[in-house]
């Protein structure tokens, strides 16, 4: 064990176990002075653009945190970012343009993996054999291939892996749950989850055109096939394109399927079936459908999604969310809160009705204190989302991609990790490209 982890093991506790205070920049900056330098947590970011800046952003909130490391394929955003930190008061961190460049920095201690999906795989495997910790943004992979591969490394490791599910630590979302498996909605017969995000418009085509200066696009590729550049699929729109990622059925079925399997306390389906298309923007230049629905049979109630871009109206009023249909009430679940509608017997209701219940905390922050807190302590059970849950999330995700590619029911085998279907077989695994390999376990 080094100094800095016995230092900090013994000798610092363990804080923010609650609500993470609310703090301005300069309390929080005098707080982090305050802390030795032995005693810090070094941080190092690799995907600097997006959700991967968010979580150093909300992980540096915590007083024994410093980022010393930010690695990103795009000139431009590393320099963006690395200002966005100095002009915070946060000290100026080494730039990467190779993440493996960053994994051998002796300093970073913890790694916060924010790229787009068909990287995470490889990352997240490197990261573990160069002895770091691991904040991984969610879906955990772009395959079930590399999801086994992810959660077998993780098992034969030491290392501790929060998922950026962060859903999972906010209490309105657990109370929610825990109200659903009380019994009191009765027979559940029914789960609905669904994302209907009105913000996301349709992408345009758009020729292929030169890789923007300062951009190492093969970096970028990586596994994935080598295509020529194209806007379309860079930055944030890489989730509307297979190579890279599962469309909006991953991008937020992963935070709101979660949930609904949780609190039905099941993993796996019987079977699954799901139909959709490009049927708001047939002429769009994406890939994934921007609308879809997923059937899954669960032997006694079935769990159904649905999404659409483009459109705000949803289940219950709500754009997103997990609703529980019962005999006696449904219990309708979202990121702002939670109610439950009773059902009727005659003139009466047969539950107790719930009125809106409003959340009350940030839950990304909550999880990457959380996550903090067990780096210090190496009790990888006080996790809030541990791989298994990312990986049970992403899995059942990418069950119903595979039902919509495949064009048929298909019916998953847990136990020798293939479906009864062949064609639905050759979506299982990843394929490598350009020089790349998958990780051995």
């Amino acid at each position: 064990m080094s100094r800095r982890k016995f230092i900090r093991q013994t000798g610092i506790s363990a804080a923010g176990l609650a609500l993470i205070p609310e703090l301005s920049l300069s309390e929080i900056i005098q707080r982090k002075r305050a802390v030795s330098p032995n005693d810090k947590i070094q941080i190092g970011l690799i995907g600097c653009k997006g959700m991967g800046f968010s979580d150093l952003s909300s992980m540096l909130k915590v007083d024994a945190t410093e980022c010393v490391a930010l690695c990103d394929i795009d000139d431009g955003i590393l320099a963006s970012r690395t200002k966005d930190l100095v002009d915070k008061g946060f000290k100026k961190p080494k730039q990467y343009k190779d993440y493996r460049k960053l994994l051998e920095d002796k300093d970073v201690e913890v790694v916060i993996i924010g790229t787009p999906d068909h990287w995470h795989c490889l990352q997240f495997s490197d990261a573990l054999d160069a002895g770091k910790d691991i904040y991984c943004e969610k879906p955990i992979a772009n395959s079930i291939q590399e999801c086994d591969i992810m959660l077998e490394k993780a098992n034969g490791s030491d290392g501790i892996v929060q998922i950026g599910q962060w859903q999972r630590s906010q209490k309105h979302f657990n109370d929610a749950i825990e109200y659903v498996k009380s019994g009191k909605l009765g027979k559940i017969r029914v789960v609905k989850v669904w994302s209907y995000q009105g913000w996301m418009h349709s992408v345009p085509r758009k020729p292929d055109s030169p890789v923007p200066p300062g951009v190492d696009y093969q970096m970028w590729l990586g596994p994935a096939p080598n295509r020529p550049f194209n806007e379309n699929r860079f930055h944030f729109n890489f989730r509307w394109f297979w190579d890279y990622a599962g469309g909006l059925m991953t991008d937020w079925g992963v935070h709101l399927m979660d949930y609904g399997i949780f609190g039905m306390d099941v993993v796996y389906p019987k079977s699954v079936m799901a139909m959709g298309g490009k049927y708001g923007y047939p002429d769009s230049g994406e890939e994934t459908p921007d609308t879809m629905q997923a059937i899954y049979d669960y032997g006694d109630f079935s769990l159904i999604w649905e999404h659409g871009t483009g459109i705000n109206s949803g289940n219950f009023g709500m754009n997103h969310g997990i609703g529980f249909i019962g005999n006696n009430g449904s219990l309708a679940l979202n990121r702002q809160g939670w109610k439950v509608i009773p059902e009727k017997e005659g003139k009466n209701d047969k539950i107790e009705a719930i009125e809106w219940m409003p959340s009350v905390d940030r839950g990304l922050d909550i999880n990457t204190q959380n996550f903090i807190d067990v780096v210090r302590s190496r009790n990888a059970s006080d996790l809030n989302t541990p791989l298994q849950v990312g990986y049970n999330a992403a899995v059942v995700c990418h069950l119903g991609n595979i039902a919509l590619k495949s064009g048929q029911k298909i019916h998953w085998n847990p136990d020798k990790s293939k479906f009864n279907e062949k064609i639905a077989n050759q979506y299982i695994n990843a394929q490598y490209q350009n020089g790349w390999k998958l990780p051995k376990v």
